[in-house]
């Protein structure tokens, strides 16, 4: 069984390996000359004056790089960077912030001032490009409430990570809250042409919810937000000077579809869901695997999940018996933070996971491809039919961690913590479940 977890790991380095930014770039926008092809749009460049950037996300850094070998030496870029690690090659003419994530710093504030004088310099002749990637949304922000402080902001952000609710959830109250999420960074640039090119976190047909959709028109309204706050009960959580805003203010409505602002807005997927489980296919495959690819569990709770993806392993090794069988699974399951511990949804699935596979020839895998899991150093964790055992020899309680959300503690005492560091993308949470 450990040949197995190694064969996991293996598994998931590679297809990181295969998520290659720059190059995608590179074979998604297509110039010849001043005429740039996006998707099935040509643009001239030499009708612009201005050509701007805005780079938000995990992947600011490699999609500054893509976009510039796409551009270059056509033109000199201007504009803003914000992720949460410093640029290994700075360019000039950009201006970089080391942000903060999952709760916003300072300097996602003086980002999010930036982009806005940015934009709103922008006019008829002026091109941007906002490069979005996951994480963006505690990136940048700034309160449409002038009198909020950073402080309040903060809190804010950590009511709503930690509340339980699904991701499409808190980004609908963060967009009605931001001066810069839900359309309202492509409402500060109305008469500029935008396009908008992103690595999605998010699952298909939702890509407003990516970084809380600032270029985006916003499906979501005010009435779904007082909903999801009330639901969660969420306004006990906020600061009193935004507890005062919502209850003494008329929440404005994001920008919606038919705002002028998006008429000269084009938006283009450069990666997404598909691009993380081909690659995944192919390594399990190379392997000697029959594997099957599920996304069934997107923001289901991890209890839920594990259960279910652990009866479709089953299923798979029936359906293909004396065969060796993976199953890959994407999405971001809910875990709720209940403790004071270090851990995220990634090792929460793979804690869930122990006692269900213990004493079975069975591993699991479960790692964020941003290589951040919560508030842990980790990725995620992997786990084997040996792991509940090996954890009790050492006087580790699974129920224990799990209440106080500790799995990463848990896991890295075992060596099973799956730690790469930040890896400069983020598509959607990996998970591999094998049997031999």
């Amino acid at each position: 069984m450990p040949q197995l977890k190694q064969l996991a790991r293996e598994i998931f380095h590679a297809t990181l390996a295969a998520i290659d930014i720059p190059a995608t770039m590179q074979r998604k926008l297509q110039r010849k000359g001043a005429l740039l092809r996006c998707g099935d749009t040509t643009i001239d460049l030499h009708h612009f004056d201005k050509l701007r950037v805005v780079a938000i996300g995990k992947a600011a850094h490699a999609m500054v790089d893509g976009l510039t070998l796409v551009l270059s030496p056509f033109v000199r870029l201007e504009g803003v960077v914000s992720a949460p690690t410093a640029g290994r090659k700075p360019l000039a003419g950009l201006k970089y912030f080391v942000a903060g994530h999952p709760t916003p710093n300072a300097e996602s504030w003086k980002a999010a001032e930036a982009i806005l004088s940015l934009l709103k310099k922008s006019d008829e002749k002026t091109l941007v490009f906002f490069l979005l990637s996951g994480g963006a949304s505690a990136l940048v922000e700034l309160p449409l409430d002038p009198t909020q402080t950073l402080e309040d902001i903060q809190q804010m952000h950590r009511a709503l990570v930690t509340c339980g609710a699904p991701i499409e959830a808190i980004n609908t109250v963060r967009k009605h809250i931001s001066a810069v999420k839900g359309g309202r960074l492509a409402a500060a640039a109305p008469q500029a042409t935008k396009i908008t090119l992103a690595v999605s976190d998010v699952p298909v047909g939702k890509e407003s919810a990516l970084a809380s959709g600032p270029t985006l028109p916003d499906p979501t309204t005010v009435a779904e937000t007082k909903r999801i706050i009330a639901e969660y009960s969420l306004l006990e959580k906020f600061s009193p000077a935004l507890e005062h805003w919502l209850d003494k203010t008329t929440m404005p409505e994001t920008p919606k579809s038919d705002a002028t602002a998006f008429r000269n807005s084009l938006f283009l997927l450069l990666l997404g869901v598909d691009d993380l489980f081909h690659p995944a296919h192919r390594e399990a495959e190379a392997k000697g695997f029959v594997v099957c690819c599920d996304n069934t569990t997107d923001e289901w709770p991890v209890e839920k999940a594990s259960e279910y993806l652990l009866e479709q392993l089953e299923a798979l090794r029936s359906t293909h018996q004396g065969r060796k069988v993976a199953l890959i699974a994407d999405g971001e399951v809910s875990s709720p933070v209940t403790g004071n511990g270090v851990g995220g949804r990634n090792a929460a699935f793979v804690l869930a996971c122990a006692e269900k596979i213990s004493g079975k020839r069975i591993a699991v895998l479960s790692a964020g491809t941003d290589g951040i899991d919560g508030n842990s150093p980790a990725a995620g964790a992997v786990a084997d039919g040996e792991t509940l055992a090996r954890a009790q020899a050492m006087g580790l309680d699974p129920a224990d961690a799990s209440k106080r959300s500790d799995a990463f503690t848990f896991f890295s005492r075992l060596g099973d913590a799956i730690v790469t560091g930040p890896t400069g993308n983020n598509l959607r949470d990996l998970r591999i479940l094998m049997a031999p």
